[in-house]
Order: structure tokens, then sequence, then C-alpha cells
């Protein structure tokens, strides 16, 4: 059999065999270093890995892993439905403490920081003499290919536990392994010197990276195999060197892991009475909100929205990306920011401009308050409709292929913002603390760093709040990674972020869910 792939970049032929006939199309071009968009875990929930297929003539869209083949085919696979674009991660963070020179590991060779994510994966190699970073690398986290975000993961694993290796194997063989040969090979040295690691991220990423079950996550009263700082021999997860320790670091708890935990001691929030919040808007929505000796955390069910899931033109931030998005009013006018050299054909819209789209929107008069587009004020050759309603065209990428938002997208993104908008309310509430109270809001991760500030107050993402009062950090987690490398005061610290806060489960709060309605609209309530 064979397969004529059509890609962007141009034709590709693949020869199967016989032992390929009735594979999924995902399966065959993952093993052909093509992986599709598989965002839902291949479980037929989303349209992210859509291909064209030639039959009798003409061509059918399908997804790519519903489509088994048992025949020759010839099929499209356009830009959006692949894996394959170059990431925008962010590694650069802020540290608002002082740190000791005092390596975990001693002073001898090389140590490596890592924040495992979601979506990306971060790492640093510091040398353990003098705490300096020697080299950088950073890339997706190939789980994705299983499943988009920390749900669907645990999912696959509780209905097949086979996958739980193989989820594993995705992180540390094909993430981890690859970034750190990387990482020391700019530092220009050996593997070898590599002494050992410390890891930050959600709980979920730190169960996988071990290989343990995360299922017990998925489900009520949401218990963690652990949480606590735990270390392991890298032999035993597979990482090189063979011998060395990997200390993954503390949570608090099932869904506030130690990325969050890394958060609250990078930024100082830790040693602050406040009142000042952490927010973490990722593939997950985690909240730190700290006033006087009490610390309150929660985490959203804000999903992957703002990284593309689910939406007509969503994707991830990388090249080819709309990254932002202006409108004014009188007459209607648009710009927009592509992400990549000059003249880079968008591809689709990654979370910072859906942001700026909102808020723009909004105050350009062709939004309504509850995300309605006001047709009659668009342009038509902006303007696109179809069953679901009105669309507005934000670019033109390959082929003149258009790239839209369309109204049930801005359903979807209404309720990520009052997810994370009602989860800061909600913990303010409890203290009895308003929103311009807020001594220092610090917004942490890469969407937060890609953010139009102005244009997230005015959207309602952060309700209440003024722009001067955000402070953008960065990657705390990564940043607590490597305060634990180079100051071993810091696992201690850690270990006490995670036992004093205090989770509040929103589904439990008897005013979420009125919060969480008045929310759904753009700007203030």
């Amino acid at each position: 059999m064979r397969l004529e792939l059509e890609l962007p970049e141009g034709l590709r032929t693949i020869n199967l065999d016989r032992a390929e006939k009735g594979q999924r199309l995902t399966e065959i071009l993952r093993r052909e270093g093509i992986p599709l968009n598989t965002r839902c875990g291949e479980r037929d929930l989303c349209k992210s890995c859509t291909v064209e297929v030639l039959r009798d003539g003409e061509w059918v869209e399908m997804r790519g892993c519903q489509l088994r083949v048992v025949e020759n085919l010839q099929i499209r696979a356009p830009q959006q439905s692949l894996l394959a674009y170059k990431p925008q991660i962010q590694s650069d963070y802020r540290v608002n403490i002082p740190y000791a020179d005092d390596p975990l590991l001693g002073k001898v060779g090389y140590g490596i920081a890592v924040d495992i994510g979601t979506t990306t994966v971060s790492l640093s190699a510091i040398a353990l003499e003098g705490g300096e970073i020697k080299g950088r690398a950073a890339a997706f986290n190939k789980q994705m290919h299983l499943g988009d975000d920390v749900l669907t993961r645990i999912n696959l694993c509780y209905t097949d536990r086979s996958k739980i290796v193989e989820l594993q194997r995705a992180i540390v063989d094909e993430t981890l392994i690859p970034l750190v040969a990387q990482a020391m090979l700019e530092a220009g040295v050996s593997v070898e010197e590599v002494r050992g690691y410390t890891v930050a991220g959600n709980t979920t990423m730190l169960h996988l990276l071990l290989g343990e079950d995360p299922s017990s996550l998925g489900v009520a009263p949401f218990t963690p195999l652990f949480i606590g700082h735990t270390v392991v021999d890298s032999e035993s997860i597979g990482l090189e060197p063979p011998g060395v320790p990997v200390h993954c670091l503390p949570g608090a708890s099932a869904y506030v892991g130690a990325d969050i935990t890394s958060g609250v001691l990078a930024t100082g929030l830790l040693y602050e009475d406040g009142p000042s919040l952490l927010v973490d808007v990722g593939t997950n929505g985690e909240i730190v909100f700290k006033h006087g000796g009490r610390m309150l955390g929660t985490a959203t069910a804000a999903g992957p929205a703002f990284e593309g899931s689910g939406l007509t033109n969503g994707i991830r931030a990388g090249e080819g990306a709309v990254g932002h998005i202006w409108m004014r009013r009188d007459p209607f006018e648009m710009l927009t920011e592509v992400i990549g050299p000059p003249r880079t054909k968008p591809v689709g819209v990654c979370g910072s401009a859906y942001i700026d789209f909102l808020a723009q929107g909004h105050g350009a008069g062709i939004l309504s308050a509850s995300g309605r587009i006001q047709a009659e004020k668009l342009p038509e050759d902006l303007l696109d409709r179809d069953e679901y309603g009105s669309r507005l065209i934000v670019g033109r990428g390959q082929g003149k292929r258009k790239v839209t938002i369309s109204e049930p997208d801005i359903a979807r993104l209404l309720q990520a913002k009052a997810a994370i908008a009602a989860g800061i309310l909600i913990l303010l509430k409890r203290v009895g603390v308003e929103p311009e109270e807020v001594e220092t809001l610090y917004l942490a991760g890469g969407f937060g760093m890609h953010l139009n500030l102005e244009n997230a107050v005015a959207c309602g993402l952060f309700p209440g709040f003024r722009p001067e009062q955000i402070q953008l950090v960065g990657n705390t987690s990564l940043a607590g990674a490597t305060l634990s490398m180079i100051d071993r005061s810091a696992l201690p610290e850690l270990r006490r972020a995670g036992e004093e806060i205090e989770i509040v489960e929103l589904n439990l709060d008897p005013d979420f869910e009125d919060t969480y309605i008045d929310q759904l609209v753009i700007g203030d309530c």
C-alpha cells in the first residue's frame, strides 16, 4: 500500500507493509515523524486532526484518528492539523527572592532543572560550581500526541493501563533525553557530567514521569499517589546518565502541583503579607491567594481553550499563529500580527490574539457583551457564515484559506475566561478582599508573557483589576526547579508552601456557579 501525502511543504510518499494495513492514519504518520494534532487523545471528540482524502475524484474531510488505512490513498494534511510547527515556549522567568550559592548536588558537574508542562517542556543545564546556566532547551511535550490535556491523559491511563508506559516513554525517551542532549551540547560538555535533576510540573506530569498510575487524580477524592518531595534513581525511569538522583519537587494537591508551589516561592508570595495573587493560565488554570497568614489555592476547569483547543482555527503559540489583533471603529479597521518572519502566512489563532479579539471586538462595537458578532457592522470581505452563525475572517493563509473566529469559538473562550475570573473572585471573597485592594497579581506562564494586559483586563479575564497591578513573572515552574538546584534551602521552603496552601474546591463553593455565570460576558459585570 502507498500513501500520497500532500503537506504544506510539498508531496511525500509513504510505502506501507502488510502489517500496517488497517492501522489508523494517526499511528502511521506518528511513526513517520509527521504527527497529527490529536488533541482529544484520538477519541473522536475534536476536529484537530482533520485531513482531506480523495474519494471518487472529490476531496472529502475525515478525522485522521478515525481513518483506517486499508488501501492506497491520496491525502491532504493542512498545517493546522499538524504538530510540526515551531512552538513559542517561555523559558525566561523572574525571581523575586534572594538565594544562596549552595547547590543541592555539590559543586562538581552539572545539574538539570526541568519544567514539565502539559504542553511544553523547558530545561536548563546548570554548572553546579557558581550556578550559571550553560545550556537551555525546550520543545513540545510529546505526550501531546496521545492527548491534549491532563484529564485526557488521566482517562487514557484509567481505561488502558498500557498507556502509562506509553506516556512515560513519550516524556522520557521522546522529550527529555533529546532536550538534555541539546542543552549539554550547548554547554559544551558530555551528558555524563550530569549529577542529577530537579523537576517541577503539575501532579499528573510528575506521576507520568515516574511511571505511576494517575487514575486516582481523575476521580473524587482526587488522591495523588505522592505529593511530597520524591527522589528516584535516573536509571529507574530511563533518564541519562544512570545512577543520579531525580528530585520531583513537592506540590500541594492533585491539581495544585509543584509547578505552582515553585511559583509561590520564586515570586516571593510565600513571604508576603499580601493581599497578593499568583495566577497561572496555561493548559490548566491555577490560582493561589495570599492574605496575612493564609494561602488559598484552587484550580479552575478552564481547559486548554487559550491554547486553541476546540476552536475553529485555534493553535498554540508558534510560527504562523496570529498573536495579536487590533481593531478600531468608525470606520472599522482590523490589524493583525503573525508570529514568525515578515510575510509569514497565518495558520491559525493563538490565545493572546483571542484575548485581544474579545476586548478589541467589544470596544469596536462588533461583539456584544454576550459574544454575538454584530454582522451588520462588519465589512463583507471580513464576514463569513456557516450553520452555526457568523464568523470573522482574521486572515488568509496558504491558498487563501480563511482563518476565522466563530461564535461557537467565542462561547468557549468566554467559558474559559469565566472559569479563571470566577476562581479569582471566589478566593478573594473567602477573606473579604476586593480586586482593587490586591497589591500584586503575579501572572505566570508563557501565555501571560505575551498578553496585552489592558485587553486581558478589559475582556474580564482579571475582573476589577488594573494593568498596573499585574506583574509578569514568566516560567516560575522552571524558576522553582532552578532555585532548588542551586540553593538546597529552597526544597524545605517548597515543602512548606505545599503544606500551607489550603485547597478550595470550587465545585463545592455555594457562590461559584452564580459567579461563573456572571462572568460569561465580555468585560466586568
